[in-house]
């Protein structure tokens, strides 16, 4: 205090600006810089979100994993900051006018609506502080804050959001909230809350019977209708972004859809969190980029799995897995990409496809060279099922593959040389490549130049909301309030909501609005939002990740070059790493940091 005093902020534009700075460079969003295991504001992005939810593979990621971010401390830090601003503010109200007054308390109400949401969806019930707690001042006893009811802290998040929509603006400067973030953030966290309403089994009591885990049954259709009015409000003021969009134009529809993530005047993003080199930067593309284009020591680091391709359409499936046999033989095509030929734009705008085109240049991703015989068609080269390595299985004769990226090219029968593996692999024994046959195409920079694809040299802005989640937080809140009876018009406004979605998408759109499901929204959310860091926290508010991660296989795509033929064909099997994943059902609500649960005599979470 004796060299910075609240007049020294609180009496200017400029060191209110400056404050408000330091909060929003503190939300808890979880962008390019968030890691499950690392945690929040990270440079080195290790052991990714997509890596933990089925949608990728990760060579660093061996099995189930919990999150691991302990954010406890971080948030409440944040929150006092936030209650300080809003208790010393009104001692300089003369200094500014009502519309400035009312902006800036609207987006640190904001700001702590974000902060409890981070907290109640890991913890369930949390202490709610809303005011300066004084240490020395008070009484220890008085600074011990109890847990509120995991309900409780959902309310808190409702209660500063709908404040915060009665102050705020309709437009802001970019990056910073408008009534319309507020109103996203909203239905986020109420379709959240009616979820563990609904779904969550776990309870956790504590000694006056107020439930710190679990929200009571009653209460889900509440939230829902809150999540779905809350969508509503965004009706009519954003899109979906359509720039370059084109009917039966699928070239259109994926270029559409890339451009989408780089568009800053974007018609659909309602809040972005904005980096600018030299300033604030990240390192997506560097981390991401497959292997080929390396040129800053890092690559592969997501790499979708077939498990997550297989949720489109617009190629060859059985029973709802990719088709790659008939008759017991490998179907044989003429180019890397005539597999995906017909797909869904926008799988190719989120997965790097084999052979698909960046930079440039071609994806090359195949794990080998089919040597062997083809009269009769092309057999299995592994038993269904199977996990070993091609290596180490009966085909081993019949495959030119490579050990790494320092591979030798092989001559084929027609005199042309080529790469056993490909320049992206998938090597044998280098993980540092696509080990599942795919790599991440969202939010790629495909205008970055080559030299600059380092670390910490991307700046690309995150998207926190945009319209397209508003419409399937709406889509679901419908569709679960028509479940429950509570309407007959919520059924057709989630499939109008859904159609709008995939239309967008080059997809296949719903003939009858009367057959939509809740499975059916939640695809179209895991297809729209993969890698946008939200699956982690709709499979745990849904309570399925257990479910699908009960001593799973995840599977992968390799492709190979028949030698003989001048023809690919593609070998869908199980990762050969042999990871299994199990989700233990503990984690839905992660453990408080136990020096907290000491200090603060407060219960720990059930299982820890």
């Amino acid at each position: 205090m004796n060299v910075v005093q609240d007049k020294d902020v609180f009496s200017s534009e400029n060191g209110i600006k400056s404050y408000l700075a330091r909060v929003y460079g503190q939300i808890p969003m979880e962008d390019f810089r968030y890691s499950p295991e690392r945690g929040l504001n990270m440079f080195w992005i290790i052991m990714p979100s997509p890596a933990y939810t089925g949608e990728a593979l990760c060579r660093d990621v061996h099995g189930a994993l919990s999150e691991n971010t302990k954010y406890w401390g971080d948030a409440y830090k944040l929150i006092r900051d936030i209650n300080y601003f809003l208790e010393t503010i009104p001692q300089y109200e003369a200094n500014f006018s009502q519309d400035q007054l009312n902006t800036w308390k609207g987006e640190m109400l904001f700001a702590r609506a974000f902060t409890y949401y981070a907290l109640a969806k890991r913890y369930g019930g949390v202490p709610l502080v809303n005011e300066v707690l004084k240490y020395l001042e008070q009484p220890i006893e008085e600074l011990k804050v109890p847990r509120s009811s995991e309900a409780g802290a959902f309310d808190e998040v409702k209660t500063d959001l709908d404040e915060a929509y009665n102050l705020l603006p309709e437009s802001n400067q970019v990056g910073r909230a408008t009534k319309y973030a507020a109103a996203a953030l909203k239905s986020r966290a109420m379709l959240h809350a009616g979820s563990i309403a609904k779904y969550n089994q776990i309870s956790l009591f504590d000694d006056s019977n107020n439930r710190l885990c679990g929200i009571e049954a009653s209460k889900a259709n509440d939230y829902f209708k809150e999540a779905y009015d809350a969508a509503k409000l965004l009706e009519g003021h954003f899109s979906l972004y359509k720039n370059a969009w084109k009917a039966d134009d699928k070239n259109a529809q994926y270029q559409n859809y890339i451009d989408m993530f780089f568009d800053e005047s974007s018609k659909e993003n309602i809040l972005v969190r904005e980096y600018q080199y030299p300033n604030s930067v990240h390192g997506y593309d560097c981390y991401n980029i497959p292997r080929q284009y390396m040129v800053g020591g890092y690559s592969s680091y997501v790499c979708p799995m077939l498990d997550y391709v297989e949720l489109f359409e617009g190629f060859p499936k059985e029973n709802g897995k990719i088709k790659t046999l008939e008759n017991g033989k490998y179907v044989l095509y003429d180019n890397l990409t005539d597999l995906f030929k017909d797909a869904e734009p926008r799988l190719r705008a989120t997965v790097m496809l084999p052979g698909d085109e960046f930079k440039g240049d071609n994806f090359e991703s195949w794990r080998g060279i089919y040597i062997g015989p083809t009269t009769g068609g092309i057999s299995p080269l592994l038993p269904e099922g199977a996990i070993e390595k091609y290596e180490a299985s009966a085909s081993k004769d019949n495959l030119v593959t490579s050990s790494n990226a320092g591979q030798t090219a092989y001559q084929l029968s027609n005199g042309q040389m080529m790469n056993p593996a490909g320049r992206s692999g998938r090597f044998a024994d280098d993980a540092a490549c696509a080990i599942s046959g795919f790599s991440v195409r969202k939010w790629m920079n495909p205008d970055m130049e080559a030299s600059l694809v380092v670390e910490n040299r991307s700046d690309q802005s995150w998207i926190e909301f945009r319209y397209a989640e508003i419409l399937l937080n709406r889509a679901e809140a419908a569709i679960e309030l028509a479940a429950a009876g509570q309407g007959a018009n919520y059924q057709a406004d989630a499939a109008q909501c859904i159609n709008e979605i995939r239309e967008r998408a080059g997809a296949t759109l719903l003939a009858d609005a009367s057959a939509l499901t809740i499975d059916d929204v939640r695809l179209e959310r895991r297809k729209e939002l993969g890698f946008e860091n939200k699956t982690w926290w709709d499979l745990k508010r849904w309570r399925l990740m257990d479910k699908e991660q009960n001593n799973t296989l995840y599977r992968i795509l390799m492709p190979f070059y028949a030698d003989k033929e001048n023809k690919w064909f593609f070998d869908a099997r199980y990762d050969e790493r042999a990871e299994r994943y199990t989700f233990d059902t503990k984690w839905y609500h992660v453990e408080i940091p136990s020096d907290e649960v000491v200090k603060n005599n407060i219960k720990q979470n059930p299982g820890y």
